[in-house]
């Protein structure tokens, strides 16, 4: 019997190409074979060591403007609705704990893609507790003991380790992918490629009994 592989998906709540992954790659995972380690993180920590406070879209206009107009077509051709945060970037803090919370009890995909939907999908504000709370509610789950968890100094630590690993393994954006070898993929448009050598790797490390 061969072995599911996985790819470790890691996303940030403000990345709007992290948005188009998170609604797609659970199908995409399933028909490739391949078993999904899903990573929430922040990349504000990983922003300012080069330097930046604010996303690299709103620190290059043009670079933005297109990224908008890029997040128009490929949302009408994945058939999701698309609103533009106000603020944007959002302050994601909280929900990046809380759905690090939700990884050891199997409701971190929901949640994420939840709060994607009201984020992009909806121009909600994901920073407001209110909103985190709301879906929580809507998924069957305490919001008052999960953000309580969430916002404990072991999980508080737990984030910022993964954001440090997160770091040491040369992530600079959202969505990366890393297959078991340790390759490295970048951007919603790597998704199909990340899966596909996942897959191959590890066909060819089955070792015939």
């Amino acid at each position: 019997m061969i072995r599911r592989p996985t790819l470790e998906f890691w996303y940030e709540f403000a990345s709007t190409y992290s948005y188009l992954t998170a609604m797609r790659i659970e199908q995409a995972a399933e028909e490739a074979g391949v078993e999904l380690v899903w990573r929430p993180f922040l990349l504000g920590p990983i922003f300012k060591t080069q330097g930046w406070d604010t996303s690299p879209f709103n620190l290059y206009p043009s670079k933005g403007r297109y990224m908008w107009r890029d997040m128009e077509r490929e949302a009408v051709r994945f058939g999701l609705s698309l609103f533009k945060p106000n603020p944007f970037p959002q302050n994601t803090l909280l929900a990046a704990r809380v759905a690090l919370l939700g990884l050891d009890r199997g409701w971190t995909p929901v949640f994420t893609k939840a709060v994607y939907t009201a984020e992009f999908g909806e121009g909600r504000d994901i920073s407001d507790p209110q909103v985190i709370s709301g879906i929580l509610s809507g998924l069957g789950l305490d919001p008052e003991d999960v953000t309580a968890e969430a916002q404990s100094d072991t999980n508080k630590t737990r984030l910022r380790r993964l954001n440090d690993e997160a770091q040491s393994r040369g992530v600079f954006g959202a969505p990366t992918f890393f297959a078991e070898d340790g390759e490295m993929f970048w951007g919603n448009d790597r998704l199909e490629q990340a899966l596909g050598w996942a897959a191959t790797q590890a066909r060819r490390s089955e070792v015939p009994l």
